[in-house]
């Protein structure tokens, strides 16, 4: 297999393709475990307040999408970036954002493992361990060379399978449930504790943006499908806090709640069917990141920040293999290494600066182009404004990563992003 430089690869993926990436990036473990929490703190308002979070996350979604509309290539924050604030910001944007998606990768794949141990007790072994987390990313990967279509139709496949059971239970909620679950405001403490839990929720929208360059018609799909996904994915989220409300809120174990509610209502089968429903929904949001983050430093390297031998396209499959190679290796390495937990949670802070970086190129490219729209502007205040709060809530340890991360991007940015792009930023 060659890869050519200067080739790009084709734009095969319509409006539902471009939909997974969003709901797999926002649908991950959490919704198997947030139930319980949320019910455990502020009963019966649990629904409503998922409602007020995906409204007060929208937003951000909505900057995202205005963004979208006016870029076509792939690199997501890295183009916003650059394009409101210059390259070196883009870069970091960028960089920042591909490095935590790396160890997130690995720590996804471990818990997978972790959760599969529980089927094959042989996985509980180390060596074991690191050999089914090295399989199972090495198989993302190859997966993700040979095709954008085939990695699509794989990401459409698990996003059934976990969403099923899903629809499933709440159905069953209906007729073997109590749908009365009443209604009553919590006080402000219990709202207080749980309130940043409806914001994580939302997190990993914005991955449908970074491989813009492989979509039919990205400035159309893109902003419909934030938009859609995002309200589409609270309400999901409400039905089923519901219906773990109207089947079995005494569920002792926050962490398999949903598998217990689904015994009292579809059995044994429904069980299972839970529990393997979170697992492909963690495997679907780890494939989902896999899949999208190789074409953040395809897209780096198309603006010249990277070296050119990461804008490399396979001339047999069309797809960016040498970002999807340098991916899939690092990923591994990251999972052979123990310590790579310690990044890990300097996730959430990179990738709220993202937020905040892509949030504020909004009203400044406007502002560039003599456009007033009141509206874009309020939007961009909120999500900055909510972003910083939320950021505000991470622990020191974050915080040093994250300087750390951006210290190594400071030079690899002055060692390599010095290049001419071979695309063109739109026009302001």
């Amino acid at each position: 297999m060659t890869a050519e430089i200067f080739d790009a690869p084709p734009r095969t993926v319509g409006f539902w393709g471009t939909a997974l990436f969003p709901v797999n990036g926002m649908i991950g473990a959490g919704i198997f475990a947030l139930p319980a929490v949320l019910a455990a703190s502020v009963g019966s308002f649990a629904p409503w307040l998922m409602l007020l979070g995906g409204i007060g996350f929208m937003p951000l979604a909505l900057c995202y999408a205005w963004l979208a509309r006016r870029f076509e290539n792939s690199g997501g924050p890295v183009l916003y970036g650059e394009a409101a604030f210059g390259r070196f910001v883009g870069f970091q944007a960028g960089w920042a954002r591909y490095a935590s998606a790396i160890v997130t990768a690995a720590a996804n794949t471990s818990v997978m493992v972790a959760y599969m141990a529980a089927l094959m007790p042989a996985l509980a072994d180390p060596v074991i361990e690191a050999g089914a987390i090295a399989t199972i990313l090495a198989i993302v990967t190859v997966v993700n060379l040979v095709g954008m279509r085939r990695a699509v139709g794989a990401l459409g496949v698990m996003t059934v399978i976990k969403v099923v059971p899903l629809v499933a239970l709440v159905v069953s909620a209906l007729f073997a449930g109590d749908p009365a679950i009443g209604f009553a405001l919590p006080e402000f403490s219990a709202v207080e504790t749980v309130v940043l839990l409806t914001f994580y929720a939302f997190m990993g929208f914005e991955a449908v943006v970074e491989p813009a360059g492989e979509m039919r018609s990205p400035q159309r799909d893109i902003p419909r499908a934030i938009v859609t996904m995002v309200a589409a994915v609270t309400a999901l989220y409400m039905a089923v806090i519901w219906a773990y409300l109207a089947i079995s809120p005494g569920v002792a174990n926050e962490e398999n709640a949903l598998a217990g509610a689904a015994l009292e209502t579809m059995g044994q089968i429904g069980a299972v069917a839970i529990v393997v429903a979170a697992a492909f929904s963690i495997a679907a949001n780890n494939f989902n990141g896999s899949t999208t983050q190789p074409r953040i430093i395809y897209g780096m390297a198309q603006r010249g920040m990277l070296p050119r031998w990461f804008a490399g396209v396979s001339q047999r499959f069309g797809t960016p293999s040498n970002a999807i190679l340098f991916t899939g290796g690092a990923s591994i390495a990251f999972g052979m290494w123990e310590g790579f937990a310690v990044l890990a949670v300097a996730g959430t802070l990179i990738r709220l600066v993202t937020y905040v970086i892509c949030a504020a190129a909004l009203p400044v490219l406007e502002h560039r182009e003599g456009q007033v729209r009141p509206i874009h502007a309020i939007c961009a205040v909120l999500a900055i404004g909510i972003s910083l709060f939320v950021a505000t809530q991470v622990d020191l340890q974050a915080v040093w990563v994250l300087a750390g991360l951006v210290g190594l991007g400071t030079v690899f940015y002055f060692a390599a992003g010095q290049r001419a792009p071979q695309t063109e930023l739109p026009a302001i």
